[in-house]
């Protein structure tokens, strides 16, 4: 039977049909091909250039994974630089317009099982800033492009520029006041010359409305002499006495402001940042010890284990440990990304895993939902009795 026209009723429906997304399940990444139905896929397996493929995917499979998790990388932080620039913004929003394109390399195809993992790849290999929030992880692309960065550095020199004149006319205009004010000073200093008499039948007086002295037998002379001497003693008495005052004014204010004490709530925030300061200081990126109960996150050993219970056995190169399954007693040999810790029900012994108070056994006595915490009460060490919060991934059930 030959090819519908065209323009018949049958070639539009399937043109309609294969526009847009269609099922994952249904998709060939060797072949590059989208199924529309189960029928169709299975159609395409049993095809010769399927089966040709396969044969060659089957001689370096490792080459052609490379290759498509190469792709997906390039395309995903292609769209990310583009589309969203150095903003922060949420892994999924970047994946959805990703995989909008119908010919795009599908993840299953990659070396990456999901998109946390993809995430956190590109955190370590400094592609990304990558940071874990309740609502899921947020990516902000880092620009290496040699023209951003030479702009960059170009803003930060004519910065640094700006930033120097201003120093420059700052100085130059504090010069310039120190200036004026030592030649001020210069211009105002009183000249004190030593008052003689040539005889001493002789009266001395001052006249306030004239700048020179004038000597005379006069009694009214003499009198206002006798005031002028009784206001120039007053004054020298008053200036000593406010010099004293202002030579006893710094020390005052060092006393008060050594005096000044800190508020309640800068001594609580000072007192915060030393508490984190410290446990950031002894936490370590190795969290496993033997004797404690485990959760297997993997699926790459099958359904048969995932989201099962296990029991540390061993701990391998801080790393790595070997593990018992509780329900059928398996033992296997699993990395700590592959397992997760355990919250016991509240009255259960715990083992701290990391943190200030790591390889401390407690008792957990609630769970903070919202903080992602537990309060547990400690049961060993010299803080034994001390109730601490302590996050969900740094503990785990005792055996």
């Amino acid at each position: 039977m030959g090819k519908a026209d065209f323009l018949s009723p049958k070639a539009i429906a399937n043109r309609i049909k294969s526009k847009g997304l269609q099922k994952l399940r249904w998709y060939c990444q060797m072949c590059q091909k989208q199924c529309r139905d189960e029928n169709g896929f299975k159609c395409h397996c049993m095809s010769e250039s399927h089966q040709r493929q396969l044969l060659l995917a089957s001689e370096d499979p490792n080459k052609f994974m490379d290759y498509f998790s190469d792709e997906f990388k390039s395309d995903f932080l292609e769209l990310l630089r583009r589309r969203f620039g150095t903003k922060r913004v949420h892994n999924n929003i970047v994946y959805n317009e990703y995989i909008s394109d119908r010919e795009h390399v599908h993840m299953n195809s990659t070396q990456w099982e999901t998109l946390t993992d993809f995430t956190k790849w590109l955190g370590r290999e400094g592609f990304c800033k990558v940071d874990e929030t309740p609502k899921g992880w947020y990516v902000q692309y880092i620009d290496r492009d040699p023209e951003t960065i030479r702009r960059q550095e170009e803003q930060a020199r004519k910065k640094k520029q700006e930033l120097d004149d201003e120093e420059r006319s700052a100085k130059f205009i504090e010069e310039q006041v120190r200036r004026g004010r030592d030649s001020k000073e210069t211009d105002e200093t009183p000249v004190y010359t030593e008052l003689k008499r040539e005889s001493e039948e002789e009266k001395v007086a001052f006249n306030l409305s004239a700048s020179s002295c004038v000597a005379g037998p006069s009694k009214s002379s003499s009198a206002l002499g006798a005031s002028a001497l009784k206001a120039a003693a007053a004054s020298s008495s008053s200036s000593s006495s406010s010099s004293t005052k202002r030579k006893d004014t710094p020390s005052g204010s060092d006393s008060r402001s050594e005096k000044k004490k800190k508020s309640a709530l800068e001594e609580i925030i000072e007192m915060e940042e030393k508490k984190k300061k410290k446990q950031d200081a002894v936490r370590t990126d190795y969290w496993l010890q033997p004797n404690i109960v485990v959760k297997v996150v993997t699926k790459r050993l099958g359904e048969k284990y995932y989201k099962k219970k296990a029991l540390v056995t061993e701990v391998k190169d801080k790393y790595g440990a070997v593990v018992k399954m509780v329900d059928s007693g398996d033992k296997l040999k699993l990395d700590q990304t592959h397992v997760e810790t355990v919250i016991p029900a509240p009255g259960k012994r715990v083992l701290i895993l990391n943190g200030p108070y790591r390889d401390t056994e407690a008792v957990l006595e609630g769970i903070d939902v919202k903080n992602f915490t537990a309060t547990l009460t400690l049961d060993s060490g010299q803080q034994k009795g001390k109730r601490v919060d302590i996050a969900y991934e740094d503990f785990s059930k005792l055996a």
